[in-house]
């Protein structure tokens, strides 16, 4: 019984022994005996078989597939790292969010990953529930470490391409805010394509400056578009409507100017006539007796102002 049991634990010690990978993720592997320094063994490549890692030793797992970071107000898009809207300032001072999506992955190359893990692997972070976790934690500490390592530079460098611009030259909408009438000709996916690129440029080199080393790579931003906070929006359609009401007052004040100068003209019109026909009746004295036959209703047919004998005004 004693040796069965020996021999059982022997075999149970000798198989913890084994270290495997799945193939989305890649080991680093410690030492963890009790007469060693927890140094880095060995590293093991994804969808690698039961391979003798020593008594005692950790395995930390890394993501080895693209990693994707959504930043979004969307709880319906967002990844792992929760809603994630960033809002920066543009260039005159108005807060604009950011929506797009990053893509990138960690750098496998094997020496690289060792000085990650002694860099990056061997400290906690803050969870989203308060927890230290470790960056090889599953997807919850990889997060964390992200949040806190890598998400900085990733605003700044927004913060950076975004502040070089104006609000309108983003968004035409917020000429408004400045008192415009109407939008200035769109440029803004124009725009909005040069913040994308700058960003594609610069990102890279500015996080791995930041990590101490070429750990991350192959980053890839994707711009979704830019969003205004609901009271810069709200702002911006208070804006449209008053301007909507000045440009319905002026075009009423346009038209009653206009009704204006035609009821002058008609009436210049008919005194000019009346001009012309006084001086007809000066001419013609007995025009005016004429015209005033021709004025009179119909069925009438003697006409006579103060003549006893009366003027035939039928014709016959």
């Amino acid at each position: 019984m004693i040796a069965a049991l020996t021999g059982l634990t022997a075999l149970i010690t000798y198989a913890t022994g084994f270290t495997h990978t799945d193939a989305g993720v890649v080991a680093v592997i410690r030492d963890g005996g009790p007469l060693d320094e927890s140094g880095i063994r060995q590293v093991l490549n994804p969808a690698t078989g039961p391979t003798w890692t020593g008594f005692w030793s950790t395995a930390h797992t890394y993501p080895a597939q693209q990693r994707i970071y959504t930043i979004t107000s969307d709880a319906k898009r967002a990844t792992t790292l929760g809603v994630d809207e960033v809002i920066v300032p543009t260039g005159d001072g108005v807060n604009v969010g950011v929506e797009g999506t990053l893509y990138f992955t960690l750098n496998l190359d094997h020496e690289t990953l060792k000085a990650f893990d002694d860099r990056y692997g061997t400290r906690t972070y803050i969870g989203e529930d308060d927890d230290m976790l470790y960056a090889w934690d599953g997807d919850e500490g990889w997060s964390a470490f992200f949040g806190q390592a890598v998400r900085p530079v990733i605003y700044n460098t927004l913060r950076v391409q975004l502040g070089a611009l104006r609000c309108q030259e983003l968004v035409p909408t917020c000429a408004f805010l400045n008192g415009a009438d109407t939008p200035e000709p769109s440029t803004g996916l124009a725009n909005l394509a040069r913040v994308q690129s700058g960003v594609n440029a610069s990102l890279e080199r500015e996080i791995q400056a930041m990590l101490g080393g070429p750990y991350l790579t192959g980053f890839r931003f994707n711009l979704v578009r830019i969003t205004l906070p609901g009271e810069v929006q709200q702002s911006i359609t208070t804006a449209q409507g008053a301007q909507a009401g000045i440009r319905e007052a002026e075009a009423k004040a346009e038209q009653a100017e206009i009704d204006g100068r035609a009821l002058v003209s008609s009436a210049e019109a008919e005194a000019e006539a009346n001009r012309a026909r006084q001086k007809g009746y000066q001419a013609c004295p007995a025009c005016v007796e004429i015209d005033k036959i021709r004025a009179l209703p119909d069925g009438i047919t003697v006409y006579a102002p103060g003549n006893p004998d009366g003027v035939d005004a039928s014709g016959k």
